[in-house]
C-alpha cells in the first residue's frame, strides 16, 4: 500500500481531483500558485523530495541532478515528452524517470486537424473580420481558402498521434502519406490507407500539407531545415502540434512572409513561449498557446498515470511508464 511517508513535490498546479488523490495518498507539497518554479526553487524541492513532480516547464539538467537529495528516487514526469529531463544523467544518479505516454493522443489528433482546417480554410482571418468589425456582408470572393478533402497529407512521424491524425484525415478525404523511422506493418497502412516513403525528401516536396507528430530528439532537431522547407510547394501548408525544435523556425518565418510556403498552423515553438515576432503578423499563420493536450478529461488522465507511477514505485515496483535512457 502508499505510504503518506512517501513526500512528493509538485512544480505546478494540476487538475484538482488530481491534486486532491495526490493529498490522500501521499505527504505532498502542492505549488500555491500557476507558475513555474524558478531553478532555485527546483533545486531546493530536488534536496527534499523523494518523487519529484514536473512539468515540461522544468528543466531538469546535469547541474539540477547533481544538488538532488539522496532520497531523491523518482521524477514523475508530468507529460508524455521528456525531453525537458537529462534522463541519462538521471538514472545514472539511481533515479527513476517516467512519464504519461499514450494520453493526449486523440486530443493532440484533434489539434492538429483543427490547424489543418484553420490554416487552409483562413478561420482566423474571418474572425478577426467579424470582431473587427469589418464585415460587411457576404461576397463570392472574400476569404477564399481551399477544401482539404482530396488534398496530399504528409505526416512525419507514425507513432500514436500520427496514427490518430492519420484516421482523421482519412475520414475528411485526405490522402495520406508518411515518413517515420520505420514502415508499418502492411496490415495498419492498409487500414490507415496510408503511403509509406522511404525518403522524406520526395515526400515532403510532393505534399499538399505536411503535418509534424515526431518526438524532439537530436536527430529531430531541425529536420524540417531552411533546405527541406524550400522543397515544399508554394501552395502547401504545414503543422505543427509535436516540439516546436523539429522546424528551423527562423527559416519558415522568413519562407511565410516571402510566400514560398502558403500557410502555418504553430501549436508548438522552437523557443518554448517565445516565438519569431513576425509570425504573430501573418495572416497566413494560425499560432496557439500549446493546447494540444488542454482537454479536462486528458490532463486528468495523465494526472492519474502520474499517481499509477509513484503508487507502484512506492509499493517497491519499477513505474509501469519508465523512461529508458538513450543509447548512445
Amino acid at each position: 500500500m502508499p505510504t503518506k511517508d512517501l513526500s512528493v513535490v509538485v512544480t505546478r498546479r494540476l487538475p484538482e481531483p488530481v491534486e486532491t488523490r495526490m493529498t490522500e495518498l501521499f505527504n505532498v507539497e502542492l505549488r500555491d500558485t500557476d507558475t513555474p518554479m524558478t531553478r532555485a526553487e527546483l533545486a531546493a524541492a530536488m534536496q527534499r523530495a523523494d518523487v519529484l513532480v514536473p512539468t515540461l516547464s522544468d528543466r531538469i539538467d546535469v547541474e539540477l541532478l547533481d544538488q538532488a537529495g539522496d532520497q531523491l528516487r523518482l521524477i514523475a514526469n508530468y507529460g508524455a515528452g521528456v525531453d525537458h529531463i537529462d534522463v541519462n544523467a538521471a538514472r545514472e544518479r539511481g533515479i527513476f524517470v517516467s512519464n504519461t505516454p499514450g494520453v493526449m493522443t486523440e486530443d493532440t489528433a484533434d489539434m492538429t486537424l483543427a490547424l489543418i482546417i484553420s490554416v487552409t480554410r483562413r478561420l482566423p482571418e474571418g474572425v478577426a473580420r467579424i470582431q473587427g468589425g469589418k464585415w460587411t456582408g457576404w461576397s463570392p470572393n472574400a476569404l477564399l481558402g481551399g477544401r482539404i478533402s482530396g488534398r496530399r497529407l504528409g505526416i512525419l512521424g507514425m507513432g500514436r498521434i500520427g496514427q490518430a491524425v492519420a484516421r482523421r484525415a482519412q475520414a475528411f478525404g485526405m490522402q495520406v502519406h508518411y515518413h517515420n523511422r520505420r514502415r508499418l506493418r502492411p496490415e495498419t497502412e492498409q487500414d490507415l490507407g496510408a503511403t509509406y516513403w522511404d525518403s522524406l525528401d520526395q515526400m515532403v516536396a510532393r505534399m499538399d500539407v505536411i503535418s509534424i507528430n515526431c518526438p524532439h530528439t537530436p536527430s529531430t532537431f531541425h529536420l524540417m531545415n531552411a533546405r527541406r522547407l524550400k522543397l515544399m510547394k508554394p501552395s502547401a501548408v504545414i503543422v505543427n502540434t509535436s516540439r516546436g525544435e523539429v522546424i528551423d523556425e527562423n527559416a519558415l518565418t522568413r519562407m511565410l512572409r516571402a510566400g514560398e510556403i502558403a500557410g502555418a498552423g504553430l501549436d508548438v515553438f522552437e523557443h518554448g513561449s517565445e516565438f519569431n515576432p513576425h509570425l504573430r503578423q501573418l495572416p497566413n499563420v494560425v499560432l496557439l498557446p500549446h493546447m494540444g493536450s488542454a482537454t479536462v478529461e486528458g490532463r486528468i488522465e495523465m494526472g492519474e498515470k502520474v499517481l499509477i507511477n509513484i503508487k507502484t514505485f512506492d509499493d517497491g515496483h519499477r513505474p509501469p511508464d519508465l523512461v529508458l535512457p538513450t543509447v548512445i
